[in-house]
């Protein structure tokens, strides 16, 4: 199942809940999820002919590493806590406790700013139909149903155009009814089953808020367009005596380009390096998706593992990626997995100008061998903490890296693929505030980039 985005989704959503027995009769309240659910919710709030609300919850991020949830809140002063990962974190009571204050102060600001001093609806003997644009750990979905039990809601509905399969195994015990238009085996992420999986921003959630409420009866601003699209499109580059096929995309004003440099048994088109790359479009990061090895060269293994090679390769596309009006003021980042992590760094040290920032997802650093004590650029290791051979292996370049900046960040529950529900996500967004706290085109690039 795929949709085009959350408009579609949600009106593929409505026709499931449809068929839910007695929900027209049940004067049913539909509440979005911020940010991402509410344009779903709004398509099923209008189909269901309901009034809509937005439900505020807010993930409890590990200190050291916030885009790795510890729980969620919600309000009404609801809180639900993942005792696992605050064990694995190694979270104390106190350290939970601040990141809970703070997040509580953001949760209040942003109720009180989407419903700009409009009521909550009553729910009281009411069916509360919860919605999100997907659930992948379901901690704020949890959160959020249970917000509504203590607003008196008599029938809790969580519904989402996409969940992993087992999901009601999780999330049974909160919600009375469960509703998903697709459980997909494949599972890695909820953007991965979206064509375009844009961020909500604020201004999005109140126009839909707006626009409901002038469906019943209210009236609001009209919701402001998006802008335009910048570069995308596919490419061929030349290196030595082969040409390698890829995919360039440059948002408005990037602030930077992340390399692409998959490894073994990968290419431009996985579904992984896909939906990593629009996690960084939307934070306003340019992508080259790319091959290094033609189909023929991939056949032998030996190439594969030939970092040499592989970072031949890479400085010759990023020698192209310069000289691209789009991208010849841009600094370039790395992202790489597997063999091609091995390669990034190997070309990081003889190359120091050529890469600021180098991300490795499931990598082989150790492939740079002596060179790693030669890097400069920050580097930041992701590793699935079910990954032990290739943690092992991270450990130890981490200890031999010369730069003064570099992490290594380890994702519970994942595997070396990160196929875990919610897991991708995480390296998605470690990516990302690794790359835009480190990428940052000169002052005068900033206007009109993109072109």
């Amino acid at each position: 199942m795929f949709f085009t985005d959350r408009a579609e989704a949600g009106r593929r959503l409505a026709q499931e809940l449809e068929r839910l027995n007695g929900l027209r009769d049940a004067e049913p309240v539909v509440i979005g999820l911020a940010r991402g659910g509410l344009p779903v919710a709004a398509e099923v709030a209008a189909a269901l002919d309901a009034p809509l609300d937005v439900g505020v919850v807010r993930k409890l991020g590990v200190p050291s590493q916030p885009e790795l949830g510890m729980g969620a809140i919600g309000e009404d002063g609801v809180r639900v806590i993942n005792d696992e990962v605050v064990r694995l974190a190694g979270a104390s009571s106190e350290a939970l406790a601040r990141v809970e204050a703070r997040e509580r102060t953001e949760l209040e600001r942003r109720a009180h700013d989407y419903r700009r001093g409009r009521e909550r609806t009553d729910l009281t003997g009411r069916t509360a139909v919860l919605v999100d644009d997907g659930i992948a750990t379901g901690s704020t979905a949890r959160a959020a149903c249970r917000s509504a039990r203590r607003r008196g809601a008599a029938r809790v509905v969580l519904a989402v155009p996409v969940a992993p399969r087992g999901w009601e195994e999780r999330l049974g015990e909160d919600a009375d009814d469960l509703v998903a238009v697709d459980t997909p085996r494949d599972f890695m992420a909820v953007g991965q089953f979206y064509a375009d999986f844009a961020q909500t921003g604020d201004e999005e959630v109140i126009a839909c808020l707006d626009e409901a409420a002038g469906r019943t009866g209210g009236a609001g601003p009209e919701p402001r367009g998006e802008s335009g699209a910048g570069t995308d499109t596919e490419v061929a580059v030349g290196a030595g005596d082969v040409t390698l096929q890829g995919r360039l995309t440059v948002p408005p004003g990037a602030s930077g380009v992340v390399v692409f440099v998959h490894g073994s048994g990968s290419s431009r088109h996985s579904p992984r390096n896909r939906y990593v790359a629009g996690v960084l479009q939307e934070a306003g990061l340019g992508t080259l998706l790319f091959d290094l090895l033609t189909e023929a060269e991939e056949r032998d293994r030996a190439n594969v593992f030939d970092t040499g090679l592989l970072a031949r390769r890479l400085s010759e596309v990023i020698g192209w990626l310069k000289g691209q009006p789009a991208a010849q003021d841009l600094p370039v980042g790395c992202f790489g997995a597997s063999t091609g992590a091995g390669a990034a760094l190997w070309l990081a040290a003889d190359r120091p100008g050529q890469i600021a920032a180098v991300v490795s997802r499931g990598g082989r650093p150790d492939l740079a061998g002596p060179r790693l004590a030669d890097v400069r650029t920050p580097v930041l290791l992701v590793v699935g903490g079910q990954d032990p051979v290739v943690l092992d292996l991270n450990r130890q370049a981490l200890a031999e890296l010369g730069t003064r900046e570099s992490r290594l960040a380890v994702v519970p529950g994942a595997t070396h693929l990160f196929e875990e529900p919610g897991t991708l996500e995480e390296a998605a967004a470690l990516a990302r505030d690794w790359f835009t706290g480190h990428l940052a085109a000169p002052p005068a690039r900033q206007e009109g980039a993109g072109g």
